[in-house]
């Protein structure tokens, strides 16, 4: 006799995470669709059909309508642009929307907090107009990576290599070096409540399909391609509002990482019913399929 949700742990599970993702509130359709243009679209050329599109989100209960008014959405923000061949609709990567894809993609695979040693960047604002605007600059700063530590001053660790004021906005004195002293409790400057209650959610949101699968559960391809859509999307909204703090930096119970395990071990075990999906659902077949192999360290 056939499996069904009543019988089988991961269909279970399945069900039931697609339950929480419509509880929470509206859903952001074109939200769920750039995971799916990140995670599954990018590594195959960048291109979609709308139907293939249409048929992942319908397993995640989202009519057809709501997706092509994402996609209509995503075209209008320049995310993507639209091609047709007869009657179909095929939607591609504009070229803005594969620069903030290549971006996000290295904060959402990457194996670990970012390697630091032990160097900051201080930017400050010298000019009184700059201080005047603080609360829109405050937000700009956040948006990468910075927080503020007075009027008219940011800080954060420089964890990646090359020239420290890269995209930093002009007018601002910027120094980078290590510091004399670390007060204890300096990450209280970056809100991490919020990140952390995040994290142990989606650890509890994840545990049932982690421990059905482990337990030899075997989901169809469809099935396994909706599952990661849904791993990948709670991640990457957690891990890209993450400040991203260096380990150094990071409290001793932090669960960032336990999450980021569950959602490895989730991944490696989803990756190959998942890819078949894709096979067979004819998009191209991996540029660099390395890269894919390479996510969260590998998997």
């Amino acid at each position: 006799m056939a499996m069904d949700a009543t019988t089988d742990p991961a269909l279970t599970a399945l069900e039931r995470m697609i339950d929480r993702l419509h509880a929470r509130g509206r859903l952001r359709v074109w939200s769920l669709v750039v995971t799916v243009f990140g995670d599954a679209v990018a590594p195959r050329g960048g291109q979609a059909p709308l139907s293939l599109l249409q048929d992942l989100m319908m397993r995640l209960r989202v009519e057809p309508g709501a997706v092509r008014t994402a996609m209509s959405r995503l075209a209008a923000d320049h995310w993507v642009s639209r091609e047709r061949e007869g009657r179909n609709s095929f939607y591609r990567l504009a070229d803005e929307g594969r620069h903030a894809f290549d971006l996000a993609t290295r904060r959402i695979y990457a194996s670990g907090p970012p390697a630091w040693d032990g160097r900051w960047i201080v930017a400050v604002a010298p000019s009184p107009g700059e201080v005047a605007r603080r609360s829109d600059r405050d937000r700009d700063m956040r948006e990468i990576g910075f927080v503020p530590t007075g009027p008219g001053s940011w800080i954060k660790p420089h964890t990646e290599g090359g020239d420290p004021a890269e995209g930093l906005p002009s007018g601002l004195l910027v120094i980078a070096g290590a510091a004399l002293r670390i007060p204890e409790g300096v990450t209280r400057l970056w809100s991490l409540d919020g990140s952390a209650a995040g994290y142990r959610t989606l650890c509890a949101d994840l545990s049932p399909l982690a421990r059905a699968l482990a337990g030899g559960a075997v989901l169809a391809p469809l099935d396994a391609m909706a599952a990661r859509i849904l791993v990948n999307h709670g991640w990457r909204r957690l891990v890209l509002r993450d400040p991203g703090l260096p380990a150094a930096l990071l409290p001793q119970d932090w669960p960032g990482e336990e999450a980021r395990a569950l959602v490895r071990d989730l991944y490696a075990r989803l990756a190959a019913p998942s890819e078949t999906w894709l096979d067979t659902a004819g998009l191209p077949t991996q540029a660099r399929p390395e890269r894919f192999r390479g996510r969260f360290g590998g998997i």
